[in-house]
């Protein structure tokens, strides 16, 4: 199963991008002898400042068609990382292709966008800044390889 992680925003050069092109790689080795992977980030910029609606539109084109439409939104269920691993085995089990990963811009994610979500993924009560959440996200697909793995990286 493909994963793309869409998001709103470009990702400069730093130790947030570094983190993350290191835990995809790792999703990527660990996941490919479970049927997972390949992932990418693909990143979405709405210059002319049209909001939720605009950034909505853009993140749209971005998910592949046909793929499990996940968000990340503050108004998502709160599950563990073997949930969360659950999950994508379960998307992988029945057959799905592609997953797709939805971080919005500043404002959240369009409400209509939100309402055509599969699913919904939130990581607490905190706001998180959109670039953290990148990261975290990348660090739970390499966590949920390694649990499905049977890999001892992740301890209860």
């Amino acid at each position: 199963m493909r994963v793309s992680i869409c998001a709103v925003g470009r990702m400069r050069a730093g130790p947030e991008k570094t983190l993350i092109d290191d835990y995809m790689t790792r999703f990527e080795r660990t996941g490919r002898a479970l049927g997972l992977g390949p992932a990418r980030v693909v990143e979405v910029d709405d210059r002319k400042g049209g909001g939720m609606g605009a950034e909505a539109l853009l993140l749209r084109k971005a998910v592949p068609a046909g793929a499990v439409l996940c968000t990340l939104d503050e108004r998502g269920k709160v599950i563990s990382s073997p949930d969360f691993a659950d999950r994508l085995a379960g998307w992988r089990d029945a057959g799905r292709q592609d997953l797709a990963l939805v971080i919005g811009g500043a404002d959240g994610i369009d409400p209509d966008l939100r309402a055509e979500a599969d699913f919904s993924i939130s990581f607490g009560a905190m706001v998180w800044p959109h670039m953290l959440v990148r990261v975290m996200l990348a660090e739970q697909l390499y966590r949920a390889a390694t649990i499905l793995a049977g890999s001892p990286y992740h301890r209860v």
